[in-house]
């Protein structure tokens, strides 16, 4: 077949340097933002921390939101757009051979509470790590210790040994040489199993609470909870008490006392302790925005107070036109080190203006937020939550529907009524028997408060809470019912039946 060309017409998307780097900006909530800020001060030396001399008398602007504005002078016809679709950045102004302006960064948008101070990020020791301390208190030999260590690190998050003896074993031979028989390997978990907390290295529920049981002193509540745990977990797990009951011919109260015996033992001996030695990583929610309420007056602000205002490096600048004014400057080493620097300005322009960017779209889209919800914002009551998807924000913000879910994603806004995922504030819509549109989340909050008075003896099962919420006025389906008490994690009747107190 002979080879021929042809030219054909054909339209691609593709993004600038500025959208991608506003794209990852964007889903980054305020605390890697930080990070990754640090990570460019350090990569690209054309970037600095610092605000120009020039401007550092410059009022911040108020970012306030008054519910008496409309959507248009918040956002405005210039500003409304979304930067990811309308991008008219052109990197080329920012490599001119003569006159380079210094550029600063500075987010004007701080709440008039200057003392607001950011929770820190806390890291404390590890699960594993605190076993291990432990492990090396122990009177062990080298092949001991060797194999102690090998067990707490096939420990599961939950603390339980998931992993057979005799895998355990061939993995020592196989991987590192050791030789182990099966009573030894035994043997040293025993001695794990013995550690703080109380059921470490257990390789399922029942061994791990059979093992607190065995360990409390003698009572007959305790016996009869080892009765329970060993031979009908399943039933206690679905709260069938009445047919326990019948099966081992005991009193009620009998088993209502073996119960708290069982409550109090740990299910998940990694989480059985507050503090950090005994959590992986504790990180404390820094939010990303702040709205507050004064007089009906709601202001909307980043908190940003930790993000640092970033230029261009003026020694950079300089070098880099005294090395185009050289005579030499068209020598092929003063042409790379023009590039170079060249390279790296673009990169801090483009980094530089996608931050600011980011917050400009964050902050928008937040008053639209507030804008939409803005009875919940003074009442900070779900039920004044309206029903609101990402299309809704889009439309106000002029933004595609794709920016408000990433601008939506692991983020937080704190309000007079605590910190708040912005997650929560999307949800779909039901219809009440008046024909009125109300948040799902409205239905969620009275389906709780059924559940959270209900007779725990005789607890209300999906059916009869349809009918409840029906009688409230709110036309819903059994299965969505069903779907709601998932997400709120809120067990079937059946396991939420509790004996009397």
């Amino acid at each position: 077949m002979p080879l021929s060309t042809r030219l054909e017409q054909a339209q691609k998307m593709q993004l600038s340097p500025t959208q991608i780097q506003l794209i990852k900006m964007i889903e980054l909530p305020t605390t890697e933002l930080r990070q990754r800020i640090n990570e460019e001060l350090i990569e690209n030396p054309m970037l600095e921390e610092g605000i120009d001399e020039l401007e550092k008398d410059i009022t911040p602007e108020e970012n306030n939101y008054n519910q008496e504005d409309d959507c248009s002078d918040i956002y405005g016809e210039e500003t409304g757009e979304d930067p990811l679709q309308n991008d008219d950045f052109d990197y080329n102004q920012y490599v001119e051979d003569d006159e380079l302006p210094d550029y600063r960064y500075k987010t004007n948008n701080y709440s008039p509470d200057d003392d607001y101070e950011q929770a820190p990020v806390v890291a404390g020791t590890t699960f594993h790590d605190y076993l291990l301390e432990q492990v090396g208190l122990l009177p062990l030999t080298d092949e001991e210790a060797e194999i102690a260590t090998y067990i707490v690190g096939n420990l599961d998050n939950k603390g339980f040994l998931t992993r057979t003896t005799e895998q355990m074993v061939d993995d020592l031979a196989f991987y590192f040489g050791i030789n182990v028989n099966d009573n030894l390997m035994e043997a040293m978990v025993e001695k794990i199993r013995h550690l703080d907390p109380p059921g470490v290295a257990s390789r399922n529920l029942r061994e791990c609470l059979l093992f607190q049981l065995r360990n409390k002193p003698t009572t007959p509540a305790v016996e009869l909870a080892i009765t329970l745990v060993d031979k009908f977990l399943e039933d206690v797990e679905r709260h069938h008490y009445e047919r326990l009951q019948k099966r081992l011919n005991i009193s009620e109260d009998n088993i209502k006392q073996a119960i708290k015996v069982i409550i109090s033992c740990n299910a998940t001996p990694s989480s059985s302790f507050s503090g950090d030695k005994y959590e992986t990583q504790r990180t404390q929610i820094i939010p990303d925005f702040r709205v507050e309420t004064y007089n009906d007056e709601i202001t909307v602000s980043l908190c940003d107070q930790d993000i640092p205002p970033l230029r261009l490096n003026k020694e950079y600048i300089d070098l880099l036109n005294q090395m185009q004014s050289l005579p030499s400057k068209k020598t092929a080493d003063n042409r790379a080190g023009i590039r170079f620097i060249r390279q790296r300005m673009e990169s801090a322009k483009w980094f530089i203006d996608a931050i600011r960017q980011r917050n400009e779209t964050l902050l928008k889209t937040m008053q639209a937020i507030v804008v939409f919800q803005h009875d919940y914002f003074l009442e900070g009551d779900d039920c004044y939550l309206r029903p609101m998807i990402l299309e809704d924000i889009a439309q106000m913000t002029g933004f595609d529907p794709s920016t408000i879910s990433r601008v939506s994603n692991s983020k937080y806004v704190q309000t007079d009524f605590g910190i708040i995922p912005l997650k929560h504030f999307f949800s779909e819509s039901l219809t009440n028997n008046e024909g009125t549109a109300v948040s799902s989340r409205e239905v969620k909050k009275v389906l709780r408060e059924l559940i959270d008075n209900e007779d725990k003896r005789h607890p209300l099962n999906d059916d009869k809470l349809v009918a409840l919420l029906t009688a409230e006025g709110y036309v819903i389906a059994r299965r969505t019912i069903a779907k709601y008490r998932e997400q709120l994690g809120i067990p079937v009747a059946g396991q939420r039946k509790k004996l009397s107190k």
